[in-house]
């Protein structure tokens, strides 16, 4: 498995271990909570904006590398064939 597949694993497992644990605390809590309305936007907002932020920054600083079909964008013909 790849280096990025595993680091997205391990965090969506652990995601889904603290959404689990806060569902489970939450069945057994003895009183209801207020609702804040900017705590809900943070927490339901800010996990995808920073997961998304994430997946742009890892996307946009490529190293330049070829990719798996090994082109890495180049052209098949080297300028002197194109010319001629």
């Amino acid at each position: 498995m790849s280096s990025s597949r595993t680091k997205l694993l391990t965090v969506w497992l652990a995601a889904l271990l603290l959404s689990g644990g806060l569902a489970w605390a939450g069945q057994r809590w003895p009183e209801p909570l207020s609702i804040d309305l900017g705590w809900v936007v943070v927490l339901v907002l800010g996990p995808p904006a920073l997961l998304g932020l994430w997946l742009l920054l890892g996307w946009t600083s490529g190293t330049g590398e070829p990719g798996p079909t090994g082109d890495g964008g180049e052209s098949l013909h080297s300028g002197k064939e194109q010319q001629g």
